[in-house]
């Protein structure tokens, strides 16, 4: 992306039609997530023609737009130009029908809207378990070491207080109460209620006035807190309505934490419990049966989930697995074919290509892919701009996925894979396990590079790009 962040990020949000327009916005690891109040306003052309954007996604009332690997500082500045209090001003946007179509995509827009601002929490919590394992593994510290359970604690708080984050995180995305949604959630992680669910879970009666308290377990889940605070945004509207003027301070969140919680503990929590197991279970039966071709089968079709952004689906699934079993074999494994595919594919592309500017963006995706495992750039910058190498890095990723199935790779942490995440598969009752990692590893690389070359792609002419570039740099310019 241009270095001129203000410039381009007020083009952008001109594009999605002013800051006027703008409901909400986060970002994830590459990506502006726009809430729009009208998605009627957004100009795709002039969105896409921007120098820095290297896709757009739309669903519903949001769109993404996908920077890369530097979407921290255009998501600065766009902050910048959206002044407090301007979302207020806006009418409420209209409402819609309501059919399964949209109940699915408000339930698909909810997971990935909340669960995108935790990834860099969730990513840095595991890479410092995985440095425990791997310190623990050396010697460098003996057994029981201070240091090391310090270090396990500093990299299991983002787990352990996972429902906290995602309150906070729905809270955002619901336009509830934020103060209130952690204060729930934390009673669900609170010391005493873990310990009396602990009892619960021996065979001890729990029960809260009257009503029998089922037994879970909250750390390290997602759904139930989610479901939490969307209930709450529409609790604290109602107890707004009923709660006289000069008792709202005292009365309104007594009311509501009063209401909440105890539907979270009695209801709300089991239901998240049984719904995401249920999903679990449905997802890693699959794998029971197909083996090692469901990770085939996910490694070919992951770059298309993430072109959707349906890949932050499996987030809850991947840290409910880690959490009961210690590892995750489906998902994360075919990954680490996908991601470096398209690595590869992108160092096809800056070989053959003779134009520079193409070369650089080419080089510069490869590295983000198969270094630290973020593919977007290769995707949107590389892969989807030229078509053949997506269908080379598409082969490439099933090829991968179906090694890496075979060889039984599984992750222990939820890191995107690649060159320096590559210790969250090594095994250490198996160290062959870090010979299959570096060879699926190449092997995506090596295939999807060679792919590449023999389908070949219809190349950028310098005359044309510089035609393009020179588009692009127009809307930043005239602002």
């Amino acid at each position: 992306m241009s270095k001129n962040y203000a410039a381009v990020s007020r083009s952008i949000v001109d594009a999605v039609g002013g800051a006027s327009n703008v409901a909400a916005v986060t970002h994830c690891m590459t990506r502006l997530r726009f809430v729009l109040n009208d998605d009627t306003l957004v100009d795709a052309v002039r969105l896409k023609a921007i120098g820095g954007v290297l896709g757009v996604v739309r669903s519903e009332n949001q769109c993404q737009v996908i920077i890369g690997n530097t979407v921290s500082q255009a998501y600065a500045e766009v902050l910048k130009l959206l002044p407090e209090g301007a979302v207020a001003q806006q009418p409420a946007p209209q409402k819609n029908k309501i059919t399964l179509k949209r109940i699915g995509a408000g339930i698909l827009d909810a997971l990935i809207g909340t669960m995108s601002p935790l990834i860099p929490a969730i990513i840095g919590g595991s890479m410092v378990k995985l440095l425990a394992m791997i310190l623990d593994m050396t010697g460098v510290f003996g057994k029981g070491s201070s240091t090391l359970i310090i270090l396990n604690v500093i990299g299991d708080g983002a787990f352990f207080f996972l429902p906290v984050m995602v309150a906070a995180s729905a809270a955002v995305k619901f336009k509830t109460n934020m103060s209130l949604a952690i204060a729930i959630a934390g009673v669900l992680v609170h010391p005493a209620f873990i310990d009396l669910m602990a009892k619960a879970a021996q065979g001890q009666q729990v029960e809260f006035m009257g009503i029998p308290v089922t037994a879970v377990k909250y750390t390290y889940t997602v759904i139930p807190a989610l479901f939490m605070t969307w209930l709450l945004s529409y609790i604290e509207r109602w107890v707004d309505r009923i709660t006289p003027a000069v008792t709202k301070n005292f009365l309104k969140p007594m009311l509501i934490v009063l209401i909440s919680a105890p539907i979270a503990i009695l209801l709300i929590g089991p239901l998240g419990i049984w719904i995401g197991s249920g999903i679990s279970a449905l997802v890693y039966t699959i794998h029971s049966y197909l083996g090692w071709l469901s990770v085939a089968i996910m490694g070919g079709l992951w770059p298309l989930l993430v072109m959707t952004g349906m890949h932050r689906v499996f987030t809850p699934t991947i840290i409910q697995t880690i959490a009961e079993t210690g590892k995750e074999g489906m998902v994360m494994p075919s990954e680490i074919g996908a991601n470096l595919s398209l690595g590869g594919s992108s160092l096809a592309v800056a070989w053959r290509t003779k134009n520079p500017e193409l070369r650089q963006t080419a080089l510069a995706a490869a590295a983000s892919a198969i270094v630290a495992g973020i593919s977007e750039p290769a995707l949107y910058g590389v892969a989807i701009r030229l078509k053949r190498p997506l269908i080379a890095a598409l082969i490439s990723g099933f090829v991968c996925g179906g090694v890496a199935g075979i060889a039984g790779l599984a992750s222990h942490s939820m890191a995107s894979p690649g060159l320096f995440t590559s210790v969250q598969f090594f095994d250490p009752a198996n160290p062959m396990t870090i010979v299959w990692v570096f060879g699926v590893m190449i092997l995506a690389v090596v295939l999807s590079f060679i792919l590449t070359l023999l389908l070949g792609f219809e190349d950028i002419p310098v005359t044309e790009d510089a035609e393009s570039e020179k588009a692009k740099s127009a809307p930043a310019l005239s602002v």
